[in-house]
């Protein structure tokens, strides 16, 4: 993989760009994650998205209830057990999304230039005059001229089935707006999203607390995906939540960025967060069009330097009905990469869409390529700069690690690791050869049972940029003698080998502790 590396900024021929690529052991160092629904939730579907690229499954509790959410996890279990590939679990939360409630599920034509009232008063029936909606304070937050949309839920901005709405006037609890396009609001279920406007609701609701509860903790999930997060303080709760439910003091907190309360209180939410998520169908009714690129790219540079995950979401919109991406968004997958993205979110792509499998798979292909031409001796040098001096002892051994690989040409850098921890740092400064984590369990007790941890671990590192898992035998710990060592560094590189992403005489740099020393070497294989 490191050996075919372009720089953009270098003379390039360009017939060269149509050569077809060499396919890889793993599909891309960016890895894609997908959300699990009616098109996706098949054992032979969700084998398919597997083996095309997805490392980590989605299931987003706005809709379905735990009952269909735990048959699809099931079928992900199965499918994880035949294709033998690692896949990690998030939950999305509900949050304070605001919906139209249409019991009647019937379709209802809004008229430009028309009006429409939106009340709290949910015993109403849903009609082209009259919306009810899931929220009593919606008149107290909006103003004349505030801007309201309502959509399919995961609008994907090609459907007719959505419409802007302006405020005319608050008559008590009811909002009477103009209607400023046509459309047919079809389906189900419908959010509303108000630009720039403060909604009073708790970030975790009591029902999200409930899924959590019943759901996410016996199923031990490795993400939670809190959305709508606008404060750290909404981190912290969620954290002191999860860590009361036992089994999920070490899921970790993705907090997902999609208002502009989000966006202003930024650098105290990535500091509490285990990783950002950048909720860009949100983010793009509440941000000026010509502002989101700034806000995508400033946050991810913020979450590199941070070295935390950053996903990105809705990114080929268009393949939920159709077989190729636009131009605009095969462009904007690979912008996403060259920006410093660690994964792909997919939502109404794989949910809804009819091509969840070759959606994942084109994706896969655009990362890789991106990939090729990532200027990762520039973000090398500015990581280490923003990093400044002295470095912390793991920053320092993580970035020698990096520099030692590119400049021996490794193949592979193999890091020892208990917590993840080493592992996620050397991935921070984005070698262009693939990191294998080789997971150590530890032995724990609650002074009732033993209990090894390093699953979660193994798993978590399934959303990191150019990270992959391995689990070890727990009978060789991360810090040992040499001997033990040795025994595991020898299976790390048959897994390597089989996978094949080391052959014979590649060189390999191995990252591990020995005592109190952490060692970086390099070692160059025989036949």
């Amino acid at each position: 993989m490191h050996s075919t590396n372009l720089l953009l900024e270098e003379p390039i021929r360009m017939a060269s760009i149509l050569e077809p690529s060499k396919a890889g052991f793993f599909p891309a160092m960016t890895k894609i994650v997908g959300t699990l629904g009616p098109k996706s939730r098949s054992v032979d579907t969700i084998s398919s998205c597997l083996k095309a690229g997805m490392s980590v499954a989605r299931f987003d509790f706005s809709w379905g209830d735990a009952a269909y959410h735990q048959e699809t996890l099931e079928n992900l279990k199965l499918a994880i057990k035949s294709t033998k590939k690692l896949c990690a679990v998030m939950l999305d939360t509900v949050g304070p999304e605001l919906q139209v409630v249409n019991k009647s599920e019937a379709a209802i034509s809004l008229e430009e230039n028309g009006t429409v009232v939106l009340t709290p008063d949910q015993g109403q029936e849903a009609s082209s005059k009259l919306l009810p909606i899931n929220f009593s304070g919606l008149s107290k937050a909006v103003k004349p001229g505030s801007t309201i949309f309502v959509g399919q839920y995961l609008f994907t901005g090609s459907e007719t089935t959505s419409v802007w709405l302006e405020v005319s006037e608050v008559k008590g609890d009811d909002v009477v707006c103009i209607i400023k396009n046509s459309a047919t609001l079809a389906g189900s279920l419908f959010t509303l999203h108000c630009s720039q406007i403060h909604i009073d609701l708790p970030t975790l609701s009591d029902d999200d607390k409930d899924v959590i509860r019943k759901w996410g903790a016996p199923n031990k999930i490795d993400f939670l995906s809190l959305s709508y997060t606008r404060h750290a303080e909404d981190v912290r709760q969620a954290r002191e939540f999860l860590s009361k439910l036992g089994g999920l003091s070490q899921t970790q907190i993705f907090a997902k960025i999609e208002n502009v309360e989000g966006l202003n209180h930024f650098d105290g939410i990535l500091q509490e967060a285990d990783g950002i998520i950048l909720s860009r169908g949100n983010l793009g009714i509440d941000l000026p069009p010509e502002k989101v690129f700034l806000f995508q790219k400033s946050a991810l540079h913020k979450c590199n330097m941070a070295g935390k995950p950053a996903v990105v979401t809705r990114v080929v919109d268009s393949m939920t009905d159709n077989l190729r991406p636009t131009r605009a968004e095969a462009t904007d997958v690979a912008n996403a990469v060259l920006d410093g993205s660690d994964a792909i979110l997919l939502g109404a792509e794989t949910l809804r869409g009819l091509y969840p499998v070759e959606t994942i798979s084109i994706v896969g292909k655009i990362c890789a390529e991106a990939e090729k031409v990532f200027n990762q001796d520039l973000y090398f040098k500015r990581t280490v700069k923003y990093v400044g001096e002295p470095m912390t002892h793991l920053e320092s051994i993580a970035s020698s690690a990096v520099r030692a690989a590119i400049k021996v040409k490794a193949s592979v850098i193999i890091c020892f690791t208990s917590s993840g921890r080493a592992a996620r740092l050397i991935a921070k400064y984005r070698p262009t050869m693939p990191v294998l984590s080789v997971v150590i369990p530890r032995l724990k007790t609650n002074q009732l049972r033993w209990s090894f941890t390093g699953a979660f671990e193994a798993r978590q590192s399934l959303i990191v940029r150019g990270l992959f898992p391995m689990l070890a035998d727990p009978r060789h710990p991360a810090e040992s003698t040499s001997a033990t060592n040795e025994s595991v560094l020898k299976v790390a590189l048959d897994h390597g080998k089989a996978c094949g992403v080391i052959k014979s005489h590649d060189r390999v740099v191995v990252c591990q502790k020995m005592g109190d020393s952490s060692v970086v070497k390099i070692i160059e294989l025989d036949d």
